[in-house]
């Protein structure tokens, strides 16, 4: 009893942390923010995905964006493939947006693997800019709903707090990364997982680059995952882009393997008949 009344404190002071230094952050920044540092109808489609650091950025106000994918991945000796990976980015005003991911189907292809539909979740994204030299950085405050099977998707609500950020370096190189709280509640072991990414990033031409990514999870209580995922980019126009990219866990609580294609595009307003 009491070891729970501990666990539970700590977690709560670790939401409150959290919470606080989002909106420190806020407080500090948004006042100097101005729309010409948001980004722009003209600007080239940036996604969340392949990788699994977001962008640190966000849609241009007035813009949709769709980013697509499906994976392949073989755990434990099963092999599950999940799609669509669909997440729905809508720019609401300068510099915030509002996204959402889609339930994603896991179907088990072979042994015993879990299928089902994932949870809805979604979130608010600010960028946060400017910042100095050029680096980019946004917060989210997000949440999955319990809507999915609970052996793919867990029990209960799982709110979630994020700070991706990106900072563009010369010669088309580019370092990026991302700090994520989980925060789940209904799981009896673990309540609390902290998330750490770090990618390695490089414009091989106008039009493609190339990634590596170390992907680390850190849950209360249990051991950790990680991962190293690579893979790349190409704009079929400003607003369009396909990408693939291959993970490997590092340890034994990890993947083997997963292989993953995408398709993401942009409406932008001006596109729709606006102004």
């Amino acid at each position: 009893m009491v070891s729970a009344i501990l666990t539970k404190w700590r977690v709560g002071k670790r939401v409150a942390a959290g919470s606080l230094w989002l909106w420190a952050i806020f407080c500090f920044y948004a006042p100097i923010a101005g729309a010409s540092d948001c980004p722009k109808a003209s600007e080239e489609i940036a996604t969340d995905r392949p990788d699994v650091t977001n962008s640190s950025i966000v849609v241009p106000a007035g813009s949709l964006q769709s980013e697509n994918g499906v994976n392949l991945t073989k755990e434990a000796g099963a092999t599950t493939i999940d799609a669509t990976n669909t997440r729905l980015r809508f720019g609401i005003v300068d510099c915030f947006e509002i996204l959402v991911d889609l339930p994603t189907y896991f179907a088990a292809l072979r042994n015993s693997g879990k299928s089902g539909f994932s949870d809805v979740a979604p979130a608010a994204k600010w960028q946060i800019s400017p910042l100095p030299g050029t680096v980019d950085l946004s917060a989210v405050v997000g949440a999955a709903l319990p809507s999915g099977a609970t052996g793919v998707a867990g029990a209960g609500a799982q709110p979630y707090v994020q700070f991706p950020w990106s900072w563009q370096l010369r010669d088309g190189w580019n370092l990026a990364g991302m700090v994520t709280e989980f925060f789940r509640p209904a799981d009896a072991i673990s309540q609390l997982v902290t998330q750490t990414t770090f990618v390695i990033e490089k414009k091989v031409s106008e039009k493609a680059s190339l990634f590596t990514e170390y992907v680390g999870y850190y849950p209360d209580n249990s051991g950790s995952r990680q991962l190293i995922n690579s893979g790349g980019t190409y704009r079929i126009t400003p607003t369009q882009q396909i990408d693939f990219h291959v993970a490997m866990g590092l340890n034994h609580r990890t993947p083997d393997f997963i292989f993953g294609v995408g398709y993401s595009f942009r409406l932008d307003q001006r596109a729709r008949g606006g102004k």
